[in-house]
């Protein structure tokens, strides 16, 4: 099995353990992982857009005048879209975007994903993340002892303190492991576990 260095939030080593090579230290398929950043940002589209056709908008439907001897051309009714205020010709309607990825390609995706974050030496393991009080600043302090910038945390559980001092900093997330995502790691550019975290992922992905 691959091992990691666990540091304290002083970033003094205080260990290491050992992690799932079939989680953390697999073979990355990058096919899978655009798949998943692609079907994840699909379903957050509403699909809502739409606009009123001939049929939609109000307004006669008689002709605007006689069919022969103006010397106009023949019109069906003021709600064509050549008039002003008529309905749109092959407009955007409402759309459900679901498109699919079973769950075995997603657990790969996310295997993947974490697997190219611990290879490029991104990826950092904490004891714990346990915050005297609510700081901000004292937080940014902490991201800075470690020297990182664009930052997704990912913890086990609740963590008020946490959660409020990180949520106005700018580049840096905080996910429970329930809601680890393949584009929230691919989006961020180093991502930092708490021990609990990563024995929490290793069995949702391992099972």
């Amino acid at each position: 099995m691959a091992t990691i260095d666990v540091y304290d939030l002083s970033k003094n080593r205080v260990g290491e353990m050992e992690i799932s090579d079939t989680v953390f230290n697999c073979d990355v398929r990058e096919y899978l992982i655009h798949e998943a950043v692609k079907v994840q940002l699909a379903r957050r589209r509403a699909g809502t857009v739409a606009v009123k056709n001939r049929a939609l908008v109000a307004g006669s439907g008689s002709k605007p005048f006689r069919q022969k001897g103006t010397g106009n051309a023949r019109q069906g009714c003021k709600r064509a879209p050549q008039y002003p205020g008529g309905g749109v010709a092959f407009g955007p309607q409402p759309k459900i975007y679901d498109p699919a990825m079973n769950k075995k390609a997603r657990r790969a995706a996310m295997k993947s994903a974490l697997s190219l974050l611990f290879k490029e030496k991104r990826m950092t393991v904490v004891n714990a993340f346990e915050l005297e009080r609510i700081s901000t600043k004292g937080f940014v302090k902490i991201l800075g002892g470690f020297d990182m910038n664009r930052t997704l945390l990912v913890i086990d559980g609740t963590n008020h303190n946490l959660e409020l001092s990180a949520r106005n900093v700018k580049d840096v997330k905080v996910l429970k492991t329930e809601g680890l995502n393949v584009f929230d790691i691919m989006k961020y550019r180093s991502i930092v576990f708490t021990q609990d975290a990563v024995r929490k992922v290793e069995g949702a992905l391992e099972s």
